[in-house]
């Protein structure tokens, strides 16, 4: 089934102003009902989920489709998707019109997959997230891999020996953990799913899970480089491991690597914070 993907990724690019997170909270209290957010304005958690719930506001703007022509729509296991009015459209496009998503964040990188197609083919979506970096800081790559080892198979860790070097193993882990995560959202399972059940055996680009092969699935694996701006002015530069998974229904798996930025201009957006509060008032439309 020939449903593209796209992707938007908003960098956390600086540290945010009280009067800005009100804006996008009360953005998201007016035009996202289902999101439920406290009102936490010093928690950067808190700015995380909103900015995420913003995602598909802004991308229906840019469809430009105004806000009163679509909703928001959720499966028993929390797949959302969204469903257009059907007004002004012939039944067999409004059929294809549906656009499944899945929002995915982690520290300074907040992400949206999404697709378009038909309600039972776009909702098995996931997008997974995660820094290449080691938490707490200071700690050593292989604590930090260790740590994750009730995550991963027996297998999986072998991919992960000291002797490959630092940078090689906390890239691996960041590459099988984003991997999971994408789908296992995809599946809609909860955040206690158990990790372990699930193998991705990199070398021969390949899934298993509960030791059966993963099929029908393609997996797309991407890098994303971030210049942060922290109090004082300080710039970090971060870098993150991101992967989709989206069931396709093919005979196999299939495993797409991403290694330049030319690769993603066709399907991969990047804004930031600035882009994003700019246009909080257009996005109400």
């Amino acid at each position: 089934m020939d449903c593209p993907l796209l992707v938007w990724m908003l960098s956390l690019n600086r540290d945010v102003l009280t009067e800005e997170y009100d804006k996008c909270f009360h953005l998201v209290q007016d035009c996202v009902p289902h999101a439920r957010l406290p009102y936490q304005p010093t928690s950067i958690d808190s700015f995380r989920q909103l900015i995420c719930h913003m995602l598909p506001l802004l991308m229906m703007r840019h469809r430009r489709i105004s806000r009163a022509k679509w909703k928001d729509c959720v499966t028993s296991n929390g797949k959302h998707w969204i469903e257009q009015s059907p007004d002004d459209m012939p039944p067999e496009k409004f059929l294809q019109s549906m656009i499944g998503y899945h929002l995915a964040y982690d520290n300074s990188l907040c992400g949206m997959v999404m697709t378009q197609g038909r309600q039972r083919q776009v909702i098995n979506i996931g997008l997974g997230i995660k820094q290449i970096s080691v938490e707490p800081k200071g700690v050593s790559v292989a604590a930090y891999a260790e740590s994750f080892a009730h995550k991963l198979t027996p297998l999986e860790m072998t991919f992960l020996n000291s002797e490959l070097g630092d940078e090689v193993v906390l890239r691996r882990l960041s590459i099988l953990l984003s991997l999971k995560a994408a789908y296992i959202k995809a599946v809609g399972q909860s955040t206690a799913f158990d990790w372990s059940r699930l193998e991705f055996n990199i070398p021969s680009e390949s899934a298993r899970g509960d030791d059966h092969p993963l099929q029908g699935w393609e997996f797309r694996v991407f890098k994303a480089q971030l210049g942060v701006q922290r109090m004082g002015g300080v710039m970090l530069e971060e870098s993150y491991q991101c992967a989709c998974a989206f069931f396709r229904g093919t005979k196999e798996s299939k495993f797409i690597w991403h290694d330049n930025a030319k690769d993603l201009e066709a399907w991969v957006q990047f804004i930031n914070i600035d882009q994003m509060v700019k246009v909080i008032p257009k996005l109400r439309a």
